[in-house]
């Protein structure tokens, strides 16, 4: 089963592959609305590490900025976890295929 790009020898997620798993979890609103809103919230992060890094090294925030790599890091660290928990058969992940 091939999943989407996460492991060190291939880079971040691209951002077609979050445009994808976002419009999968838009068709599938309805039937899995926890795994929607995780998601949300998972871009919602990554939002914020990108926007915030700067206003963080502007304010002379260093706590703010480990968060903010954090929050750059979260879809391809939320991935990853999904993956293996498939791969280990403890939660269906459905959206991986449609990722790639």
């Amino acid at each position: 089963m091939a999943y989407p790009r996460t492991s060190a020898h291939h880079p971040a997620l691209s951002l077609l592959e979050l445009q994808r798993i976002k419009q999968w979890h838009l068709a599938h609103k309805d039937t899995r609305p926890l795994e929607y809103q995780v998601w949300d919230a998972v871009l919602t992060l990554w939002v914020m590490g990108w926007v915030g890094w700067l206003p963080a090294l502007a304010l002379d925030a260093p706590l703010a900025c480990p968060l903010c790599l954090l929050g750059m890091a979260a879809p391809q660290l939320y991935v990853r976890w999904r993956a293996r928990a498939h791969a280990r058969g403890r939660l269906r992940c459905d959206w991986l295929e449609p990722a790639h």
